[in-house]
C-alpha cells in the first residue's frame, strides 16, 4: 500500500509539473509573445558569421535564439554591443556540431556552465545551454542542463534580462520583461527575495539596471527594497572584483548619487566595503558637477572617502587596480583648493616635478579637474605643452660649479625660481641668478 501510494504520489507531482509549463506557456501566448521585432537594429546584426550559425543549427534542428541583453537593447532600438545565445543543445552536442562542420572553438573553459564559443568568419558567437540552477549558494551555481525555455527564464535575475529573441524576430517574453522595459520598470523574475539568495551580486545588478533603465531616481518599488534590506549581509560573501565591476557601472550610470544614498540607507555601505560614515553630500556635488566630463568610476567613489585610510580599505575589499589605488589617493592629497595660489598652477608644478618619473600623472590631474566639475582648467592641462627646465648640470659644470651635492642643491633651487616664474625664465635668465643662489 504505501508502495502505491509513493507510485502515486510520484505520479500527481509529475502531472503538476508537466501542469505548470503548460500554464507557464499558456501565458506566453496571451502575452502577445509571437510579436516579431522588424528594425533596422534587427536586421544589422545579421553578418556572414551569424548567418552561417543560424544555418548550422537549423541544420542541425536545435533551437537558438539571442538570449538577454541583446533583447533588451534591440527592443529599445539600439545596436547591443555583444550579442549571447541561448539553445537547447548541449555542449557535447554543439561540440560533436562544430567538428563535424570544421568550427573552431575557443574559451572551452565554459563548457562546464554550458557555453561553447564558436569562431565563425572572424567573429565570436558565444552559445549557452539552457539551464536550471540546482543548487545555489549566494555565490556560485551548481547547473543542470534543460531544454524548456521557460525554467531557463525563470533562473534569471531581471524580467527585463529574462527575454529571448528568435533569429527570424519573434519575441519569447515569459515574465512581462517587454512591458516592463516600455514602462521602464526594473523588477527581479518572481520573488525578490529568492532571486537575491540564489546571487547576492544581483542587489548591485539591480541598482545597475535600476540606473540605466529608470527615468526617475526614486522609483523603486517598496517591497523590492525590503528585500534587499533584508539581504544586505549576504553581500559580505560576494568577492571584492564581482562587487567592484558592478558598483563602478552604478557610479558612472545614471541618478548614481541617489542609488548610493539608498544602499546606504539599506545597509549595503559596511558589506560591500564603504565607509559608513561615506559623504553623501559630497557624492552628490561631484556627480552633480563632473556631469558630461566622462570621470573615472575611482574619480566619483572618491567623493565619499576622507582620507588615505578610508582609499586603503577600498582597495582592500574590492580589490581594485593599482592605478585605481594610485589615483585615489591622488585625488584624496591633491583635490582641495591652495592657501597660496590656484589649484591649477599647484597641479601643474606636480606634472612639471613629475615629468621623466615612470608615472605620467597628467590624466591623474585630469580627473582632479573633472572631480571638481573645472572643464576650463581640465582644457588648460589636455592642451598644455608641459614646459622643460632650460637648464642641466652640464651648464652648471661649465660655469664652475663642482661636482657633487651642491651642484644638485644650486639645480633645485634654479628650479624652484622657474617654477616661480611660471616657467617663464629662459636659460640665460636663469643663469644670471647663479652668483646668488651659491652665496
Amino acid at each position: 500500500m504505501n508502495a502505491c501510494h509513493k507510485h502515486i504520489s510520484t505520479l500527481l507531482m509529475r502531472t503538476e509539473a508537466i501542469c505548470r509549463t503548460a500554464i507557464r506557456y499558456t501565458s506566453v501566448i496571451s502575452r502577445g509573445n509571437g510579436m516579431k521585432l522588424d528594425s533596422p537594429e534587427f536586421h544589422g546584426i545579421f553578418t556572414p558569421g551569424l548567418q552561417t550559425l543560424q544555418e548550422i543549427f537549423k541544420k542541425y534542428n536545435y533551437e537558438i535564439r539571442i538570449a538577454g541583453g541583446a533583447v533588451r537593447d534591440l527592443l529599445k532600438r539600439k545596436v547591443p554591443n555583444d550579442i549571447d545565445f541561448a539553445t537547447t543543445a548541449t555542449p557535447s552536442e554543439m561540440q560533436k556540431m562544430f567538428s563535424t562542420e570544421n568550427i573552431r572553438m575557443i574559451n572551452t573553459k565554459g563548457e562546464k556552465h554550458g557555453t561553447i564559443t564558436a569562431r565563425i568568419k572572424d567573429q565570436n558567437f558565444e552559445v549557452t545551454t539552457l539551464r536550471i540552477d540546482k543548487i545555489t549558494d549566494g555565490r556560485h551555481a551548481e547547473v543542470e542542463f534543460t531544454k524548456d525555455w521557460v525554467i531557463d527564464a525563470e533562473r534569471r535575475d531581471l524580467t527585463i534580462n529574462s527575454m529571448f529573441l528568435g533569429l527570424d524576430g519573434t519575441v519569447y517574453d515569459f515574465f512581462n520583461g517587454r512591458e516592463h522595459l516600455d514602462k521602464c520598470d526594473v523588477r527581479f523574475v518572481g520573488d525578490p527575495t529568492q532571486r537575491i539568495q540564489e546571487d547576492y551580486l544581483r542587489i548591485l545588478r539591480y541598482f545597475r539596471f535600476f540606473g540605466r533603465i529608470s527615468p526617475k531616481p526614486d522609483g523603486h518599488s517598496a517591497h523590492t527594497l525590503q528585500a534587499i534590506r533584508e539581504n544586505a549581509e549576504g553581500l559580505a560573501k560576494i568577492s571584492g572584483e564581482r562587487i567592484w565591476m558592478e558598483l563602478q557601472k552604478i557610479l558612472v550610470g545614471n541618478h548614481a548619487a541617489h542609488i548610493v544614498r539608498c544602499m546606504y540607507e539599506l545597509g549595503l555601505a559596511e558589506f560591500i566595503g564603504l565607509p559608513t560614515n561615506g559623504n553623501l553630500d559630497c557624492l552628490g556635488a561631484v556627480c552633480e558637477r563632473s556631469c558630461g566630463l566622462e570621470p573615472k568610476p575611482i574619480t566619483i567613489l572618491v567623493a565619499l572617502l576622507h582620507n588615505d585610510q578610508d582609499v586603503l580599505k577600498i582597495v582592500e575589499r574590492m580589490k581594485t587596480s593599482v592605478d585605481e589605488r594610485k589615483l585615489a589617493m591622488f585625488i584624496v592629497n591633491n583635490r582641495e583648493d591652495k592657501e597660496n595660489g590656484s589649484i591649477l598652477k599647484s597641479l601643474q608644478d606636480i606634472i612639471v616635478a613629475n615629468t621623466g618619473k615612470e608615472k605620467n600623472i597628467v590624466p591623474y590631474v585630469c580627473e582632479i579637474f573633472k572631480y571638481r566639475g573645472e572643464k576650463a582648467n581640465l582644457d588648460a592641462i589636455v592642451n598644455w605643452t608641459i614646459p622643460v627646465f632650460p637648464v642641466s648640470g652640464k651648464d652648471l659644470l661649465a660655469a664652475g660649479v663642482p661636482r657633487g651635492k651642491e651642484l644638485g642643491k644650486i639645480l633645485d633651487r634654479m628650479k624652484m625660481k622657474w617654477t616661480d616664474s611660471n616657467y617663464k625664465l629662459n636659460r640665460d635668465e636663469i643663469m644670471t641668478i647663479l652668483p646668488e643662489i651659491r652665496l
